[in-house]
């Protein structure tokens, strides 16, 4: 199993909805990212609107590229994407771009 960390910038303006939003994300979608091999997955919002994400899963592309295959993934990435600091045409989950991990202590 991989670890994945990505950044996103959220518009700080759209940061309580943004929140808002992820109290409340669709149960089709949360399964859908189970069944693609989004495991163990977390956002951390910093107030300034620093998006980290951190996911666990054998391989980043395959899941998010089976993700893309989902309608309810295309429904959550247009509602997303306008609280999103991405350039135009630019889907929040095609905007992420993993880190190099540098360190871990297991």
């Amino acid at each position: 199993m991989k670890r994945v960390c990505f950044v996103l910038q959220v518009r700080p303006e759209r940061l309580d909805e943004y929140k808002q939003r992820h109290r409340t994300v669709w149960p089709e979608m949360r399964q859908a990212l189970r069944e693609t091999g989004w495991g163990n997955y977390s956002l951390f919002l910093r107030p300034d609107g620093l998006l980290v994400g951190y996911v666990e899963t054998e391989d980043f592309e395959r899941a998010r590229d089976e993700m893309a295959k989902r309608e309810v993934n295309a429904r959550w990435q247009r509602e997303m994407a306008e609280f999103f600091m991405n350039p135009p045409g630019v889907a929040p989950d095609r905007a992420m771009s993993p880190l190099e991990e540098v360190f871990h202590l297991d």
